[in-house]
């Protein structure tokens, strides 16, 4: 591939400062993708956040032509995540360079010829996951018009070498959003039935409040693509195509922790082809991952912190790892400096506790859980 010019090497010095500012995604996006465009010219850019264990949707952001533009969301989910391609985000986690320019790569995808062009006259897309340290933590498409030349290996070039900043953003985006739970939604689980024409049938009480919460930020676009990206890959689990039913957390915008997860109803009927999409308020041992790893640990950091969450001492931690007491202490400063916190009760909280404190001092119901989550009936 050509060398990256001087334009682009200041690029990649702007974003790698603004990566590692504390901005919310939001703010990190769009100061990045200004500069970005100095580069490498777009119409408009799309962004989407995924769960690093599954690669599944949990947000997006639009910038530029796409800005509010929804309309189409539901079936860009369901071919993004329901299908299989070369340039999917899928296959491009998997690949040593993570950006791909789809009309030269991909000329036959399905996405570039039958959604984006009849959909938005867009021509041509280019593609990066969003990676370091070996995790996936979203995806950035920019997009060019039908009277603007194609992407070029120079372009594939310069937003492969911004992966991991922007990675970083991302990671940092999701931080911010930390101990700021507000208003949370009404509790208990919320169940969504998908029909086979990709419909929403039925919906139980509350999970409209639910699915108003599935943003990224107050200014985020609406969910639609987060449930229909579920639909579609339950739609390949129920065919063979993957192993086993599709999950994600998300961080919502009241703050919240979610899981969500879809299951392919079998056949019967005329009922063939729902989905059932259950979204929960997730439990600690699911988010506490998910958080740490965000705080882009070392792996000897992730061992010492893993022991302070299970409340032993520094003598203890120092013993289970074949460590010293200082080179505890030292690990844990620069926990505390990535987490800012500054003691392991704060630690604790940060990972831990966030969306729990609110309801600290509530009864807890039959199955150990706050009883203000549990669900409930009156017959």
């Amino acid at each position: 591939m050509p060398p990256i010019t001087l334009t682009g090497q200041r690029v990649l010095r702007d974003v790698e400062v603004v990566a590692r500012a504390g901005l919310d995604a939001e703010t990190f996006f769009d100061e990045a993708l200004s500069s970005i465009s100095r580069a490498v010219p777009h119409v408009a850019a799309c962004i989407g956040a995924f769960d690093p264990s599954t690669l599944l949707l949990t947000g997006t952001l639009k910038f530029g032509d796409l800005n509010g533009k929804d309309e189409h969301d539901e079936e860009f989910g369901l071919i993004e995540f329901g299908t299989s391609e070369a340039s999917s985000f899928e296959e491009l986690a998997h690949r040593a360079v993570p950006a791909a320019a789809v009309r030269a790569s991909s000329p036959d995808s399905y996405r570039l010829n039958e959604f984006m062009r009849p959909r938005y006259a867009y021509e041509d897309e280019l593609r990066v996951i969003l990676r370091d340290r070996g995790q996936v933590w979203g995806g950035v498409a920019l997009f060019r018009g039908k009277d603007e030349a194609g992407f070029d290996a120079g372009d594939v070039e310069l937003m492969a070498a911004l992966s991991e900043s922007m990675s970083v953003g991302m990671r940092g985006g999701l931080l911010t959003r930390l101990g700021e739970t507000s208003a949370l939604p009404s509790p208990g689980p919320a169940v969504v039935v998908i029909g086979a024409n990709d419909e929403i049938h039925q919906m139980s009480a509350g999970a409209e409040e639910r699915l108003a919460d599935l943003m990224m930020s107050d200014l985020g676009t609406a969910p639609t693509a987060i449930i229909s990206g579920l639909v579609g890959a339950a739609r390949r689990f129920a065919r063979g195509e993957t192993p086993r039913p599709p999950r994600c957390r998300v961080r919502s915008r009241s703050g919240m922790w979610l899981v969500l997860h879809a299951t392919p109803m079998s056949p019967r009927g005329d009922v063939a082809g729902d989905v059932v999409v259950t979204i929960d308020e997730a439990r600690p041992p699911e988010i506490v991952p998910l958080v740490v790893a965000a705080f882009d640990l070392t792996e000897r950091e992730r061992a010492v912190t893993e022991r302070v969450l299970q409340g032993l001492d520094t003598k203890d931690i120092a013993a289970s790892l074949h460590l010293s007491a200082y080179t505890v202490q030292d690990h844990l400063k620069s926990v505390f400096s990535k987490a800012d916190v500054r003691s392991r009760r704060e630690l604790i909280a940060r990972i831990y506790f966030d969306q729990y404190v609110p309801r600290m001092g509530t009864e807890i119901g039959p199955s150990g859980w706050f009883a203000n989550a549990e669900i409930t009936s009156s017959d």
